[in-house]
């Protein structure tokens, strides 16, 4: 009946608003699907799949770059582009190839779209047939962090040396729109049901030019707000003189990981350096509280040996919005924080945790281990840590997502 299809739409488009809101860009489930963890191995340039639920076990592994030999004999032939690559790989890279940043899977399930920072690249490789469906490259030599829009259909992704983002539509990687960023845009977040994109500029992290008194040297970091419509850029904010006016001109402006409040009001951010977490409210355009998290000192004298000007670096909020927990990088553990107080929980040991995420059950959350090749997942609730499950080589981003049900054949 009609009024049975009209019904099961609204139902369909509550789900994505309501995921949207809490910052789980996830459309309605594809028929024919499994939802899976999508850990994307960053150094072997792979995807390890793992069950969204249950043990989190190992599903299968795709191959995110099958045109490797391609890519590098063109990087290779070409100068400009050699020079990037070796910078790219010395710097950031820590002596290694990226390839794999982020990635989401397309609204049918089939394929899983990745952002490819050595290449310079996103592509969308079908999980099944493990082939290229479409290669889009970005401005400048380096892609970054992702965002996929609620309805699925759009995915925008950071062109951290051309200092834009590009917006795609997600099943032809075709270019929908582009709007300008801050120095080296990272993250991006599609929020206020999808019509607007939050994205983060970081400025040059890759430099060892660290002390305070270099600061004017990292470039223009801020944030920007553009319409997901027609990519117009509608709002800037930069938290340096908001962090100035509540006495903290020693904490970096250079926001890295960020997630929502429930309402959307506010947001949580990781700055640079910082083992510790930003509450800033978007209606006040103000710093409202600063919480510090434990680690070894607030900030070192000599910041130089940590990767890329960082410190904590992965953030997710529990479904009922009041507990964040906290991915402590360069600090070597993960917590759950409370967001009432922003006092941190049980410190669980972790090697080099670089990114958190929200199980769609909202009952835990799963933080990467780049340094030793696992995630693990945590108990929102106790704190606990209740499980490890090795993936691929120096693991970042963890998204959830969807593959073929019945993928890999056995």
């Amino acid at each position: 009946m009609k009024w049975k299809a009209k019904m099961k739409h609204q139902v369909a488009q509550l789900l994505i608003l309501t995921a949207a809101g809490s910052g789980a860009a996830i459309a309605a489930a594809p028929s024919n699907s499994q939802q899976v963890f999508f850990v994307g191995n960053n150094w072997d340039g792979t995807v390890t799949v793992i069950r969204s639920s249950g043990d989190f076990g190992k599903i299968g592994v795709i191959n995110m770059i099958p045109d490797r030999k391609e890519r590098l004999l063109e990087i290779h032939l070409n100068p400009v582009k050699l020079i990037a690559y070796t910078y790219i790989q010395s710097t950031a890279g820590e002596g290694h190839d990226q390839l794999v940043d982020d990635m989401y899977s397309t609204p049918d399930g089939k394929s899983v779209v990745a952002s490819r920072p050595s290449f310079a690249d996103v592509v969308s490789i079908n999980i099944a047939t493990g082939k290229i469906n479409w290669r889009t490259p970005v401005e400048g030599f380096r892609a970054d962090h992702m965002a996929v829009s609620p309805n699925g259909q759009q995915v925008a992704v950071s062109a951290s040396s051309g200092n834009v983002v590009q917006v795609l539509d997600i099943n032809s990687g075709k270019e929908l729109g582009r709007f300008a960023t801050g120095d080296k845009p990272h993250e991006n977040i599609y929020f206020d049901g999808g019509s607007k994109i939050l994205n983060s500029a970081i400025g040059n992290v890759e430099t060892s030019m660290d002390a305070s008194w270099q600061d004017f040297t990292k470039g223009k970091r801020y944030l920007t707000i553009a319409d997901a419509g027609n990519f117009n850029v509608l709002k800037k904010i930069d938290f340096r003189p908001a962090l100035d006016a509540v006495g903290r001109k020693d904490l970096s402006n250079a926001v890295r990981p960020i997630v929502f409040s429930k309402d959307e009001s506010k947001i949580y951010a990781q700055v640079s350096f910082f083992n510790g977490l930003v509450e800033y409210d978007l209606n006040q355009d103000k710093v409202t509280r600063i919480g510090q998290l434990p680690g070894s000192s607030t900030i070192p004298s000599d910041r130089s040996k940590w990767v890329n000007d960082s410190r904590h670096h992965g953030l997710s909020i529990s479904s009922d919005g009041e507990k964040l927990c906290v991915a402590g990088t360069m600090d070597d553990y993960a917590t759950i924080v409370d967001r009432k107080t922003l006092k941190a929980g049980k410190l669980i040991a972790a090697g080099k945790p670089y990114w958190a995420t929200r199980s769609p059950d909202g009952k835990s959350c799963i933080i990467s281990e780049s340094a030793n090749d696992a995630v693990t997942v945590i108990d929102f609730d106790t704190g606990d840590k209740v499980l490890s499950v090795p993936v691929g080589n120096h693991p970042q981003r963890v998204r959830i997502g969807y593959a073929p049900a019945g993928w890999p054949a056995q």
